[in-house]
């Protein structure tokens, strides 16, 4: 006879974003009831879609829209909100600091590690006092408020060179995050200058900077010649194969001898793996990711998986060419390897064997503000108001659940008719500076 579990199988996710959210999302909509638990591990009670962050940043589309709240959409899961610090999986525990401040470890008898990358910052003087992030939509909500804060300060001051400091704004990086990020915050200023008496549009100074090149290296050279072209028809300066040498005190100097002042200054130069994966026994790749087989299985360790951003899954589309290939970190590979992953895991606890992710790389879209875009798909190139609408079906097709799929398409409707938001709420990031003025009058 054979032996019976006393327990259901223990699954452990640690990361809450595309695979931690979509594996969950398809392990409780597979697995039989008492078949196995599963606990979600993630410093954030809700999962980003950040595609839609440059959207959310230009006021198209409400923020919270941008998120899915983790314990609404996995009510079948254990979430817990806190932090992995270590993981042994020789003891299959998961050290976690939670949000009260303790430590707790988790035991597992399978782990799936989803783990997202973080923002990969070089040592440039000023960067950490002066640069700021867009990955999360607490950044993207504080750079809406403070463009628009600028905007402000700008048209209150009398002094010219204050001014062409508060209205100079500069991305570092020219990758899709940067690209989108620059062209909805562009747009969103411009359009919210015809409120604003004695400011026009030849006042700003909107700045691109790019390391390499080309930008946005995942469509053709040819579109991204074009999106330069049509940054550059809109006034924006793009500076390509060119570094920025330092920042400090908001004075962009670059490596080709241009220096000017800038209030405003977003870092999206790439990502890099989470350093808290030095701090476990898995394999790692040279690139600080997690070694995996094809089918997301991490090498030599039964029982555990990885995928997204910081896992080195072999990309078979492609090993033909290169046998080291591997997919590259975007939201495209990590949706799709989540929902084989679930079916995996699913497969494994019964016995089944594990199938193999292939996916061939089909294209890419990017918004460049209200009605712009280019969209890469399938070797067809398109522009303009056809691929803006293109990058807007394949990321509401994506962004996970009807209600949110819902409210983001209510939230473009009725900017269609009513123009985009131009509020800065400010006091959202000094939510007492009020009340303490109160107290002291």
């Amino acid at each position: 006879m054979a032996a019976v579990k006393s327990q259901p199988t223990r699954i452990v996710i640690v990361g809450g974003g595309y695979v931690g959210m979509y594996t969950a999302l398809g392990l409780q909509r597979k697995l039989r009831s008492g078949e196995a638990s599963v606990t979600v591990i993630d410093p954030q009670p809700h999962m980003t879609y950040q595609p839609f962050l440059p959207e959310a940043a230009a006021g198209s589309i409400e923020p919270r829209h941008v998120v899915v709240p983790l314990r609404k959409v996995l009510n079948r899961c254990h979430v817990v909100t806190g932090r992995a610090t270590k993981i042994e999986h020789s003891r299959k525990t998961v050290t976690v600091s939670l949000a009260d401040g303790h430590v707790e470890e988790f035991e597992y008898d399978v782990l799936v590690s989803a783990l997202g990358a973080i923002s990969r910052t070089l040592p440039i003087p000023g960067l950490p006092e002066v640069g700021i992030g867009m990955k999360t939509i607490g950044e993207a909500i504080y750079l809406r408020n403070h463009v628009l804060s600028r905007l402000d300060q700008a048209a209150s001051t009398n002094d010219p060179e204050l001014r062409k400091r508060l209205l100079s704004f500069v991305v570092i990086g020219g990758g899709f995050a940067g690209i989108e990020t620059l062209a909805e915050l562009e747009d969103m200023a411009r359009y919210a200058l015809r409120y604003y008496e004695g400011l026009k549009h030849s006042d700003m100074h909107w700045v691109l900077v790019e390391a390499t090149n080309r930008i946005m290296p995942e469509v053709s050279a040819r579109l991204g010649v074009y999106t330069v072209e049509q940054l550059e028809k809109r006034g924006i300066t793009c500076y390509l194969d060119t570094r920025v040498k330092s920042m400090e005190g908001g004075r962009v100097v670059l490596d080709d001898g241009t220096e000017f002042d800038s209030d405003t200054i977003i870092w999206t130069a790439g990502m890099k793996a989470n350093p808290m994966l030095r701090d476990t026994d898995l394999p790692l790749d040279p690139r600080g990711r997690v070694q995996c087989t094809a089918a997301m299985q991490v090498v030599g360790l039964p029982g555990v998986w990885a995928a997204g951003d910081c896992s080195a899954v072999p990309d078979l589309s492609r090993t033909e060419e290169d046998p080291t290939a591997t997919c590259v970190p975007n939201a495209q590979h990590a949706i799709r390897q989540s929902k084989l992953l679930a079916k995996n895991i699913v497969a494994s606890l019964r016995g089944g064997k594990p199938k193999d992710y292939h996916h061939k790389y089909v294209g890419s879209v990017a918004g460049l503000g209200l009605y712009k875009g280019v969209a890469d798909v399938y070797g067809i190139r398109l522009k303009g108001v056809v691929a803006w609408f293109m990058h807007r079906t394949y990321h509401v097709m994506f962004m996970p659940t009807v209600n949110r799929k819902f409210r983001v398409f209510v939230d473009w409707t009725q900017a269609l008719f009513s123009g985009r938001e131009v509020v800065a709420l400010g006091q959202i990031h000094e939510p007492k500076a009020e009340f303490d003025r109160a107290t002291k009058s």
